[in-house]
């Protein structure tokens, strides 16, 4: 297929959805995860495991799909955003239906949102651009919202944090200035990519008021987990050997709190797919394109 063919709104929906769907799997087979499920436990999850993780992203991938057909190459607008809105809570329906709880709940906010924006801009922009349009999108109220409390409402009303919400429409700073340079600044230093990215997941636990940990473990919890991360950092990160000991007493300290910092991981799987989006886009404006998966 030519470079016109690609102007074609399924096209872009299947490809963001594969991008979104790999970020989500190569973010759960990430080892070690403190507090998280990888391929070695389930951190402080007693009802999932990897094979449940890798289960739900693949369950999401006509979902993404959808959203990123939707958003081809539209305006950010109002309709815009309650449309993908819409999908979004039918693919939780469809993720529940498929794993019988909410894995990727938060996940479907973020990357919806940025696949949207992706499709906006289809077949190329910056991971800067994709990020701010898609702040623009979550900007707008979807009015045909639900009214219902969630774990997010319940930590807003508690503490005053907005959390992911805030995180979206202010363009995901915490991705495009914590979590994408973390990983550049770990590739350029030669570490391998299990180590460039659980660089990004610590720098993202650190800086973040992560709302799975004070939904479950309070301000104490909160605070705990950004000392030990800041701690790691601090040591060198962890390809030194003090900054790899202090990942296990991150771990200790989430499992003494029975917290998962899954708002982090959130994020780090957005940052994986702005990655992969950006690679992608690279290769777009320096190969000839056969077919729409070879990028």
């Amino acid at each position: 297929m030519g470079r016109t063919q690609w102007n074609n709104a399924e096209v872009c929906g299947e490809m963001l959805a594969e991008l979104a769907v790999n970020a989500l799997i190569e973010e759960v087979e990430l080892t070690p995860k403190p507090g998280l499920v990888d391929r070695k436990n389930s951190g402080a999850h007693q009802d999932l495991n990897i094979s449940l993780m890798i289960r739900s992203a693949n369950s999401l991938k006509t979902t993404f799909a959808a959203i990123g057909s939707a958003a081809f190459q539209q305006d950010p607008n109002h309709e815009l955003r309650e449309k993908i809105a819409y999908i979004g809570r039918i693919g939780e329906k469809k993720m529940f239906e498929a794993v019988a709880t909410n894995t990727h709940k938060g996940a479907i906010w973020a990357l919806g949102l940025l696949i949207a924006s992706a499709a906006v801009h289809f077949p190329g922009s910056g991971a800067k651009k994709v990020a701010d349009t898609a702040g623009k999108i979550a900007s707008f109220k979807d009015r045909k919202a639900p009214n219902a409390s969630t774990n997010g409402t319940n930590v807003y009303r508690r503490y005053g944090i907005k959390g992911a919400r805030e995180e979206a429409e202010k363009g995901f700073p915490h991705v495009m200035d914590i979590a994408l340079p973390a990983l550049i600044r770990a590739r350029q230093k030669g570490l391998s990519e299990t180590e460039a990215r659980l660089e990004a997941l610590i720098q993202l636990i650190a800086h973040i008021d992560d709302t799975c940990i004070l939904h479950r473990g309070g301000m104490a919890a909160l605070n705990a987990a950004k000392h030990k991360s800041k701690l790691i950092i601090q040591l060198g990160g962890v390809s030194t050997a003090n900054g790899w000991q202090a990942l296990s007493q991150l771990e200790q300290t989430l499992l003494y709190y029975n917290v998962s910092p899954g708002g982090s991981a959130d994020l780090l799987a957005a940052a994986l797919f702005l990655d992969s989006w950006k690679r992608r886009e690279v290769k777009y404006h320096t190969q000839p394109l056969n077919k729409y998966h070879e990028v």
